[in-house]
């Protein structure tokens, strides 16, 4: 780093200016794309769910028509845009592609247009960080979940190093950044893999062609709706309680409050029958299409979530998880809508072979799992310490004394 030192001496020996982002950049917020008039293809809806740590994703895309372009004009974003989420996860950060476009910017979504003198990528690194989306959602407002407003961002202040540190910066922690994507390309196309066998284990629709279910269950395997389960109390399952970030904050604990993702620890002493130890499936039931697994431990789940277990001497709730996350099962549920329990359970029809071939199958599973989710070893392991090193010289990098 030599280079960027006898920069930093030579052009900015006394420190580096701090400005305002608003004053430097142009911050656009989204328009309010309704979903019932989303289509197969056209212009791409860049929503919240889109702006993932650094990257935008490429799953569950969703479309307005082409015909619309004229009417969303000033919402048309342009390649190389910076694209921030202002609701839920706050703070991360995305940069568009050309295969991106056409895409429109959906509300709760900002767009940070940086002036002639700051790079784009400057911010991308100065923003994609763990500090950063810490700051943004604890200068985030609401209870059930985070939104972070334009006004505040727009007066969140900046280092603006000269050009010739920038660019020499970007440099290399683009470097660092296009060695970790390929290894995140690899680990998606070991994962699109471990998806495909998964959902062919757990087809289970007459004959799978896997010849130890075959023989196990000749006549294939029955299918019984989750309603029927509930029915029979072989599957429990329910809703969990209002608990606001401020709640968690005034009786902080030792015990994980989960949402979409876990919200913070509180004192689960307060939730009464809340406060869980065995193992569940939780999922949003504003939506999202995701459903987690919670190995046994103490902890809690807020009113946005739902919540499913099972009586494991019929029906595995680890088998279960692994059935409900397959995408033929995903299928049968649009997300877009409201998935409460009592919806839930008029619309799943599960599986259900004998104990012993659903043991087998989340043992074969619970391996494949391990190997692409796994931070401990192959893959997932290289790639936490790629990003490891890349944190460790992106903060340095990014650090500077403000001039007074």
């Amino acid at each position: 780093m030599s280079r960027i030192d006898d920069l930093i001496a030579d052009l900015c020996p006394d420190g580096v200016a701090y400005r305002k982002l608003g004053d430097v950049a142009d911050i656009l917020n989204g328009y309010a794309f309704k979903s019932s008039q989303y289509v197969d293809s056209g212009i791409r809806v860049i929503r919240i769910s889109d702006v993932q740590k650094g990257r935008m994703s490429q799953s569950n895309m969703k479309f307005c028509p082409l015909d619309t372009a004229d009417t969303i004009q000033r919402y048309l974003l342009r390649e190389n845009d910076l694209v921030m989420s202002l609701t839920g996860n706050v703070g991360r950060v995305a940069m568009l592609r050309k295969c991106d476009l056409p895409a429109g910017l959906n509300q709760r979504v900002a767009c940070i247009r940086p002036s002639s003198n700051l790079d784009v990528r400057w911010l991308f690194h100065l923003f994609d960080t763990d500090d950063f989306e810490s700051i943004a959602s604890n200068n985030a407002r609401g209870s059930a979940q985070d939104n972070l407003s334009t006004e505040w961002l727009a007066n969140y202040s900046i280092p603006i190093p000269p050009p010739e540190v920038q660019r020499e910066i970007v440099a290399i922690l683009d470097t660092f950044a296009e060695l970790e994507a390929e290894l995140e390309a690899e680990l998606e196309a070991r994962k699109r893999q471990y998806a495909y066998y998964r959902d062919s284990l757990l087809r289970l629709d007459g004959k799978s062609g896997i010849k130890w279910i075959d023989n196990l269950c000749p006549d294939g395997v029955e299918r019984v709706g989750l309603g029927e389960l509930v029915a029979k109390k072989t599957v429990a399952l329910g809703r969990g309680q209002v608990i606001s970030k401020q709640d968690i904050k005034n009786n902080p604990g030792n015990y994980p409050v989960y949402s979409s993702s876990r919200i913070g620890e509180g004192e689960l002493g307060r939730y009464g029958k809340y406060m869980f130890t065995d193992e569940r499936i939780t999922w949003s039931i504003d939506g999202g299409g995701r459903f987690f697994y919670r190995a046994p431990h103490k902890y809690s789940v807020t009113n946005v979530c739902g919540w499913l277990t099972s009586d494991n001497s019929v029906i595995s709730t680890r088998y279960l998880y692994y059935v409900l996350t397959t995408e033929w099962s995903k299928l049968v549920f649009d997300y877009t809508k409201k998935a409460h329990p009592s919806v839930i359970v008029d619309i799943y029809s599960i599986p259900v072979p004998p104990l012993e071939v659903q043991r087998e199958i989340v043992n074969v599973l619970d391996k494949f799992d391990a190997l692409v989710n796994d931070l401990s070893i192959g893959l997932p392991a290289e790639l936490a310490a790629r990003r490891k090193q890349y944190e460790y010289y992106r903060d340095q990098l990014l650090t500077f004394k403000e001039a007074v």
